[in-house]
């Protein structure tokens, strides 16, 4: 088994007796450092060189216990730098202090740092077997096979919170998959698993300096980030994907509506006569309930026209003959003449104005979309941060909308998309491209970068286009390999113009879902007790 890292003098060696001069610090400062890799940092080798680190730090732990300590103090640095975003979602609202968004980001990363301690935790008490394991093959694959269960519980417990995976940070630039390209084999859990063992597989080599072998691996990687993607493939489906610009503040005002409306009208227009195309609006555009019967008073409340008919007919007009729209809008379950609950829906219109298909969203916001334990929580005063009495409620999961000449659309709606293995129906009913209407207005300027990147990893894993339309941006287009070939910017009002990119064939993870990872995860802890066994020997 290898020796721990540095014992000759050298400049490592330094750097490593002070790392374990101070374990918990330590711990602090790399799991700062792992965050530098996502979006909008991108510090990629920083990442991976902090992984390292910690993997052959918490090799030196005494017992299972502190080594659970460590990995929880690593989480809890990793999570409050890479979710700092959700502090700005509290300015926009008026029922709590906007101060307490700077107390919620480290406050959730106490919990989510339960993950990295129980991946800590698992991979010293196999590889140590009741002792110190040691920096050996038998630490770094149980390390990488827990860290990988450990995500495929994040993403689970409590409905689960899968943002930013550890594999985000193997995602290349907009022209180029990076080495996500190999996440339909993998998934992405297992994917951030082999990115764990990547860099534990460093560590191993610099313990035994062989300095050369790392070097070349360091490059290989390097080169692998920046492979040519080559073209995408050319679709049938004509689109135009609007990004009106519409601001937090404005979006929900009725004093704005029909100056929103415009805008989204006004950059949605046919640019030649008789064309035809599938248009899409983003999450959040229309504040107008667009369904018929409600009691009157909705519409009253909702809206200037009071005339759901006549919103709809009025989008018809805009998107012009032949032409199908759909954006998000919201719905309402009524029950005895009152709203008991809404659903933050997708609805496509055609251009008579008849609603042609719908799609509810799945997988809601805590405290966004719905409040949980409402009954404790709201004598506290805490309150969701979309406005709003009623919660929404959760639609019925992955459907596939058939939208005849448009092709069979896919939709996840804003946060929906982050959850690996949950956003397309399999089999016969998989869709031709997945449409992702957002409200990215409310996460400040890490939230949207993360947010696209992790929209990209879906195309790669599942092999489909990914649509995303947002009210304030990063919208994009996302061929089926995760390469970005249009986008807009943040806080720029414009609208894309093409075909929808092909997709591919169903790729492995797109026919077994996330029991790809588990295999994954199971190899990487079947390999660690070999590699233990061998070592014993």
């Amino acid at each position: 088994m290898p020796e721990p890292v540095g014992t000759s003098g050298t400049g490592l060696a330094q750097v490593w007796d002070a790392l374990l001069a101070r374990p918990r610090l330590a711990a602090l400062a790399l799991g700062l450092l792992s965050a530098t890799g996502f979006q909008p940092i991108g510090l990629w080798p920083v990442a991976l060189a902090a992984m390292a680190l910690f993997v052959a730090l918490l090799a030196q732990a005494a017992d299972p216990r502190r080594a659970a300590m460590l990995g929880w103090l690593f989480g809890w640095a990793h999570f409050t730098l890479g979710n700092n975003w959700i502090a700005t979602a509290f300015t926009y609202q008026a029922n709590m202090p906007a101060v307490l968004g700077w107390a919620a980001v480290p406050l959730l990363a106490v919990y989510l740092a339960v993950y990295p301690a129980l991946a800590a935790l698992g991979a010293h008490a196999l590889a140590g077997r009741g002792g110190r394991p040691g920096l050996g093959w038998a630490m770094v694959l149980a390390f990488a096979g827990c860290w990988t269960i450990s995500e495929l519980m994040r993403a689970a417990v409590f409905t689960g919170y899968a943002w930013n995976p550890f594999a985000m940070l193997l995602l290349g630039p907009f022209d180029r998959p990076g080495l996500a390209a190999i996440a339909p084999w993998t998934g992405t859990y297992a994917l951030s698993g082999l990115a764990v063992l990547v860099a534990g597989c460093f560590a191993v080599a610099l313990s035994l300096r062989r300095y050369f072998a790392a070097g070349a691996a360091a490059a290989l990687l390097a080169g692998g980030m920046l492979l040519p993607a080559g073209p995408a493939g050319r679709g049938t489906v004509p689109f135009t994907l609007v990004q009106p610009d519409l601001r937090q503040e404005v979006l929900n005002d009725l004093l704005y509506q029909q100056a929103n409306f415009a805008k989204l009208a006004r950059l949605s227009q046919p640019r030649h006569p008789g064309s035809t195309r599938l248009v899409l609006w983003p999450e959040s555009g229309l504040s107008e309930y667009l369904r018929p019967g409600y009691p009157q008073r909705f519409y009253d409340q909702m809206t200037t026209l009071g005339d759901p008919a006549f919103a709809r007919r009025r989008i018809g007009r805009v998107i012009g003959p032949g032409s199908l729209l759909m954006s998000g809008a919201v719905d309402l379950k009524i029950a005895d003449g009152d709203a008991v609950g809404a659903y933050n829906s997708v609805t496509a219109i055609g251009d008579d104005g008849a609603i042609r298909a719908g799609y509810s969203k799945a997988h809601l916001v805590p405290y966004g979309e719905y409040l949980p334990l409402r009954w404790m929580l709201e004598p506290l005063g805490v309150s969701r941060l979309v406005p709003g009495a009623i919660d929404f409620l959760p639609g019925p999961g992955p459907r596939t909308l058939n939208l005849g000449p448009y092709g069979r659309a896919g939709v996840q709606i804003c946060y929906e998309i982050v959850f690996s293995g949950e956003v397309a129906a399999r089999g016969a009913q998989r869709p031709d491209y997945i449409f992702n209407p957002s409200n990215d207005g409310w996460f400040g300027t890490f939230g949207p970068p993360q947010h696209l990147a992790q929209a990209r990893m879906r195309a790669i894993e599942e092999g489909l286009p990914v649509l995303r339309s947002t009210t304030t941006g990063i919208s994009a287009v996302i061929d089926a390999r995760g390469v970005v070939r249009q986008y807009l910017s943040r806080h720029v009002a414009g609208r894309l113009d093409g075909m929808v990119p092909a997709a591919a064939p169903p790729t492995l993870f797109a026919q077994m879902g996330n029991a790809l990872s588990f295999c994954w995860a199971f190899l990487f802890l079947i390999g660690a007790v070999v590699a233990l066994r061998l070592g014993r020997r």
